[in-house]
């Protein structure tokens, strides 16, 4: 007989693949001979269309482009460039270009010198392509003394950075799609995946630190560490040692599942969603992508996803998605689903080349 895992909740399954890109140009027309052509029409895209875009653009344009982000009110994907003969070829691809003040060469010496003058622990940095900068973020925990000393880094940066204040606390969800738990507190199932035909889940890697054999809500063991990593990045696989429901979706704990069919890079500006244990679903907008956070103790997790989705501990490693796509799981934030705050992801698709996984 087999056991249904979580009281008949189901988890998520990961996706294998970033979808392909086609990328098609516009052609530029004229009424007469002699006029200069108009500027084409930015196309309407899906939010994963648009992220293929972007990656092709960026690797066509090299240093002339400073970063990308999805207009989901006009479904227009925006690239930033720094210059006009670069503007003209984002135009001609289907995007809308927009001339900025920094190049990511800027912004990447700007995060470089954070990191070495502003390792704070208690605070973020994420580019934000919509605000062309580097926005630094100190929660409740830095004290004086260490905003003085973020505020003179900052200050320094000039226009490349900005410093903001949460009244949050930046820490890992961990308290811990369904409920997962051991003896070091409790987290969610990420995403299913398959490896070598075997079945296996995708978690937070600060909870495969902290638990090594996992139980669903019943107290039957289901699982056991594979591999873990963090910090650096935060992901974990274990490994399915019961007979248990694995299906490809998430539970949207109204009934009703949601079919994940592959895996998708996020963009700036994606509407997405997340499933946890403790606050079960929640959606919102991808705000910045490559963050760092500071979580302290040493616990500094880079190349994130910035949402503005809320997340409580509990939810780690649970599943962020965007229709039937998979995109990140739950690492931490600042805030919670009665005041907000920002919530970071680990991307989905590092884990599942990291893990060897795949959908299956």
């Amino acid at each position: 007989m087999k056991h249904r895992r979580i009281s008949g909740q189901r988890a998520v399954m990961a996706g294998a693949a970033v979808t392909a890109l086609v990328a098609a140009g516009s052609t530029f027309q004229t009424a007469n001979a002699g006029e200069l052509p108009a500027d084409p029409a930015p196309r309407l895209l899906s939010a994963t269309a648009a992220g293929n875009l972007a990656s092709t653009l960026a690797a066509g344009l090299g240093t002339d482009a400073a970063g990308t982000y999805y207009d989901a009110k006009a479904g227009h994907l925006v690239v930033n460039v720094v210059d006009r003969t670069a503007a003209r070829t984002v135009e001609a691809a289907g995007a809308e270009a927009r001339v900025v003040e920094n190049s990511l060469a800027e912004l990447k010496s700007a995060r470089t010198t954070l990191q070495r003058d502003a390792a704070v622990p208690g605070t973020s940095w994420v580019t934000d392509p919509t605000a062309n900068k580097v926005v630094v973020t100190a929660d409740r925990t830095v004290s004086a003394a260490e905003w003085n000393r973020l505020t003179k880094v900052v200050d320094g940066l000039g226009p490349a950075a900005e410093l903001r204040r949460s009244t949050g606390e930046f820490k890992p969800f961990l308290a811990g799609g369904d409920a997962i738990a051991g003896s070091g507190g409790r987290c969610s199932v990420g995403f299913n995946v398959v490896k070598g035909g075997e079945p296996y889940f995708l978690t937070a890697g600060h909870c495969t630190e902290a638990i090594s054999t996992w139980t669903d809500s019943s107290g039957a063991v289901i699982g056991r560490n594979e591999s873990s990593s963090f910090p650096g990045d935060d992901y974990g696989l274990v490994k399915y040692t019961a007979d248990v429901d694995h299906a490809s979706e998430v539970d949207l704990y109204d009934g009703s599942t949601q079919a994940i069919t592959g895996a998708a890079e996020a963009t700036v500006g994606m509407r997405v969603t997340r499933s946890g244990s403790t606050t079960q679903v929640h959606s919102g907008t991808v705000t910045g992508l490559d963050a760092t956070v500071n979580y302290g103790n040493g616990d500094i997790v880079s190349g994130l996803i910035q949402t503005d989705v809320c997340a409580e501990p509990g939810d780690s490693g649970g599943s962020l998605f965007s229709g039937s796509d998979a995109i990140g799981l739950t690492s931490g934030g600042s805030g919670d689903c009665a005041s907000g705050g920002e919530t970071f992801f680990q991307p989905v698709t590092e884990a599942l080349s990291a893990t060897g996984t795949q959908i299956g």
